[in-house]
């Protein structure tokens, strides 16, 4: 395992906005069509509460293998994502919303279902990804 591309984060609830995107039909391929599964409407947010988890999350976000995902209408931004094992076990991907000032220690992670569920946590949990080529 590449250390180098493992990162964990802190479980936190925010807006609920994800959902809303993420059930947008047009989305909703487009991310099947990405990551190769059919996500669950909503998404699991991760704070990076450690230095080294940021500087983490920096270089693969600035890695041009992000998947492209282009805004379908004017209510929705663009987005690229980027492919994770979540736990060493689940199939997922971080979602990276073209949105100005979005905060650079939140992690939006999409998976095939509802995580906080498939791993047994609340807020307060810490959760581990590993970015997959």
């Amino acid at each position: 395992m590449d250390e180098s591309r493992k990162l964990t984060g802190v479980v936190y609830s925010d807006l609920g906005r994800a959902a809303s995107f993420m059930e947008v039909e047009s989305v909703a391929a487009a991310l099947l069509d990405a990551v190769g599964f059919a996500a669950y409407p909503g998404t699991l947010n991760l704070r990076l509460d450690t230095a080294e988890a940021r500087r983490k999350w920096d270089a693969v976000k600035n890695d041009a293998r992000g998947i492209e995902i282009a805004a379908r209408d004017a209510t929705h931004c663009s987005a690229r994502c980027f492919r994770v094992r979540i736990e060493g076990n689940w199939p997922g991907a971080v979602i990276l919303p073209a949105v100005a000032g979005y905060p650079a220690d939140k992690l939006e992670v999409i998976a095939p279902m509802r995580l906080k569920d498939a791993l047994k946590v609340q807020d307060g949990a810490r959760v581990s990804i590993e970015f997959v080529d």
